[in-house]
């Protein structure tokens, strides 16, 4: 049986996916073997050593100490894709509100108070103060192109969009999801060069924070919109404040509310709805449960931020897996034990991510206690799992 503990709301399709005959979800169990979560801050509580995997129902992992769990040997996975749709749609609605006056234009209407039958002549003489632009044939910058990115690319390239892109670790199965329409960016810089619009989809960490600064937003077309559906942070809000206060910045429409903005009339500003969508929670869930699960029962690593990805089929014998430091020797020191203690090695199958490896071996027979202590006793070794039989 499996203890998980649970944080957040969880939606019930995603629950489902863990049965209730080997899981215990929610489990207020002091020694979970899992943490099943969305935007609960583990950073602030007290992560038990019994935790062999952590899932987020999402695709950020801000509120996770990513890093402290993969020296422990604890894979870290998400749910990327699962709300790419419900963000695209929703930066296509901030680009739609900031391209056509939208929002000002509403509050004009809501605050007019004039009679009835002049409704109709004041509503014609005062509308040219809300003339917007089309989005056809506007340049369009995409500043990341994983699940959301290719996604925005490939909706305002259909809204005939001129579209650039720029993502230095695309993944191939992004580029072949990718509009042969979108042109290449080749540094963040041409990408905003002369671009009407750019829209933000990069993770927040080191490197990209405050990635998006005074130089760049300058770099656009006067009178350009920004878009940050991505995370607070990577754009610089000083920056922003100055553009807009300058004009040249016509508006910055972001999901991530700062103090510095706040109320500012050019700034539209949404409280983190780009995921606030049924299907959204429930395709999160689903695909968080799944991996989660995967990884308990077969080892296999799907959508991990800080393990390589490994999903190899189980066979009819004992599954064994190892978490280590990626270091050239320890492959040939496993095989070497295993091959001491007389246990024939089916399949074996080590990639590395970074500074970690992940082995996972399929024995003949099942490896006794004291060669998963040998194992964990090894210089460079993480984490051990012996799995057993496949279920």
């Amino acid at each position: 049986m499996f203890n998980i503990r649970i944080y957040n709301n969880i939606a019930n399709e995603g629950l489902a996916r863990l049965p209730s005959e080997h899981y215990a979800a929610p489990s207020d169990h002091e020694a979970p073997d899992g943490i099943l979560l969305r935007s609960h801050n583990l950073h602030s509580v007290e992560i038990p050593q019994s935790v062999q995997v952590v899932a987020r129902a999402g695709a950020g992992v801000n509120n996770i100490p990513v890093d402290d769990l993969a020296k422990r040997g604890v894979p870290v996975l998400n749910a990327p894709g699962a709300n790419a749709n419900a963000v695209k749609e929703v930066v296509l609605a901030g680009m739609l509100l900031a391209a056509r006056n939208i929002l000002p234009a509403w509050d004009h209407l809501r605050d007019l108070d004039i009679p009835p039958e002049q409704l109709h002549k004041a509503v014609e003489s005062q509308k040219k103060q809300f003339a917007g632009q089309e989005l056809s044939d506007r340049f369009m910058g995409v500043v990341g192109l994983g699940a959301v990115g290719v996604k925005v690319a490939n909706a305002t390239v259909a809204l005939g969009m001129k579209v650039f892109g720029y993502d230095p670790a695309l993944s191939l199965d992004r580029a072949w999801e990718l509009s042969a329409h979108v042109g290449k960016g080749r540094s963040l810089e041409h990408v905003f060069a002369g671009a009407d619009f750019v829209s933000i989809h990069v993770p927040l960490m080191d490197a990209t924070r405050n990635l998006v600064s005074s130089s760049l937003i300058r770099s656009m077309r006067k009178g350009g919109v920004l878009l940050n559906f991505a995370r607070g942070g990577i754009v610089s809000i000083k920056d922003v404040v100055e553009a807009l206060d300058s004009g040249w910045l016509s508006a910055y429409v972001c999901d991530f509310p700062e103090p510095g903005l706040m109320r500012h009339p050019k700034a539209i500003l949404l409280p983190h709805l780009g995921a606030s969508t049924s299907e959204a929670e429930v395709n999160c869930a689903v695909i968080a449960a799944e991996n989660l699960r995967a990884y308990l029962e077969d080892g296999n690593v799907r959508g991990s931020v800080n393990f390589p990805v490994i999903d190899l089929p189980r066979g009819d014998g004992y599954r064994l897996t190892i978490a280590n430091a990626n270091v050239p020797w320890i492959v040939a020191n496993i095989s070497a034990l295993l091959a001491e203690e007389n246990l024939n090695i089916e399949y074996m199958m080590n990639m590395s991510r970074g500074q970690l490896a992940y082995t996972m071996l399929d024995l003949n027979d099942q490896a006794p206690e004291r060669v998963i202590r040998r194992l964990k006793e090894m210089e460079g070794i993480l984490r051990v799992r012996e799995l057993g039989r496949a279920v």
